[in-house]
């Protein structure tokens, strides 16, 4: 990296910006999820056909983890930031006008691949800050991610039934432009490491893992926990659709709001990571996680305990990921974006796991995803604690 790189701190208006800016990116993920229906009576197409939306947004997404990402090592925070976010609003605006469903797949597929400029945001903040303050920096840019994640669906509902489902996605598409330019201005404009060419970088992760234990210690542990965290909430939804709760979609909704206190974990998270190390905070965290999903083994049947085990159980896990970011940030900040890249990316396939697994799991019981999710955060939380005794 360059001596101006290096030397450039982000102002604290730049972090606020890109903490908004992520949010909203990621946001596009799941906001649509809530107008499929109308999707479908739109184009007149079965809504089998079009929930592979949904699920296009989340294989470009795993794929942008890890082709886009990288970038943020080789190219100038004022290029590539508002650049992907310019290229997510266009296509947005393409998808508001696509005939049928098949475009609108294809759409999304790209769309769920340029809204890795989250994760993007999250590597440049750590490469632009100071090391005593880049917990809290990038705890920012978590609580801007989380909250994108946890209103998306609320308020792509609100959209979609105010102004229909292209009036939303121009909607989203303003501003994600809009935070594209209120960035650029903020941005470090100098010039980024290189490290070879594109193909090499992309080739050099798989070596990342070998050459860092640090950084593979770190990846198992956030696979452990994140698959727990879509066994959790995936059989959650499948448990409570079922006899004899019978839950509305709406009403399942609500339990999302439990991860509100997540929002508010994720910014102590950083700042407690800079003062006692991210290990420390990771252990505490995923502790805690392990406890409320031993919680849940018998709390489903009372709806304000089963909420309260969901957001001690989130917070847990939200703590854990910003202690663990900053964590894999420090083994080299110059090649931030690319250890992000590589932990991601095996991240949110274990995520993936998690969600698959979950509806065979529930078939056995819901004591079952609760058991299997606290053994998978009890073990990632030993693991950390191992990490924090070798260091």
């Amino acid at each position: 990296m360059t001596k101006d790189a290096v030397g450039v701190r982000l102002p604290k208006a730049a972090v606020a910006a890109l903490a908004v800016a992520a949010g909203g990116a990621i946001a596009n993920n799941y906001a649509i999820q809530p107008a499929l229906a109308q999707i479908a009576s739109d184009f007149r197409a079965p809504l089998s056909l079009v929930a592979f939306v949904a699920s296009a947004a989340m294989a470009g997404y795993l794929v942008g983890l890890a082709l886009l990402v990288p970038l943020a090592d080789r190219l100038s925070p004022r290029i590539l930031i508002p650049a992907q976010l310019l290229a997510l609003a266009g296509v947005l605006a393409v998808a508001a006008v696509v005939p049928g469903p098949g475009t609108l797949i294809g759409c999304f597929l790209v769309i769920g691949a340029l809204t890795t400029v989250a994760a993007q945001a999250s590597a440049v903040v750590g490469k632009h800050s100071d090391p005593a303050r880049r917990g809290a920096r990038m705890g920012a840019i978590s609580a801007g991610i989380s909250a994108g994640i946890l209103l998306s669906r609320y308020v792509g509902g609100l959209l979609a039934d105010g102004i229909g489902w292209r009036g939303a996605l121009l909607a989203f598409a303003v501003f994600v432009a809009a935070t594209a330019l209120t960035a650029f201005p903020l941005l470090p404009p100098g010039k980024e490491s290189s490290r070879g060419g594109y193909l090499a970088s992309l080739r050099a992760l798989p070596g990342l893992l070998r050459a860092h234990p640090r950084l593979r210690r770190a990846t198992a542990a956030g696979m452990l926990w994140f698959f727990a965290f879509n066994l959790v909430w995936v059989g959650l939804a499948l448990r409570l659709a079922g006899p004899p709760y019978q839950l509305s979609p709406a009403a399942i909704g609500l339990y999302s709001l439990a991860g509100v206190l997540g929002l508010v974990v994720t910014r102590a998270a950083g700042r407690l990571s800079d003062r006692f190390g991210s290990r420390a905070v990771m252990t505490a965290g995923l502790t805690v996680a392990a406890c409320a999903a031993l919680a849940l083994t018998v709390t489903l049947g009372h709806p304000v305990a089963t909420a309260a085990a969901l957001a001690f159980f989130d917070a847990g896990c939200f703590a854990a990921q910003v202690a663990n970011q900053t964590d894999i940030v420090a083994i080299d900040p110059t090649r931030s974006g690319s250890l992000n890249a590589t932990y991601l990316t095996l991240y949110y396939a274990a995520g993936a796991i998690g969600t698959a697994a979950a509806g065979t799991v529930v078939t056995v019981g819901w004591p079952a995803i609760a058991l299997l999710a606290a053994g998978a955060v009890a073990t990632a939380a030993l693991l950390a604690a191992r990490t924090s005794r070798s260091r």
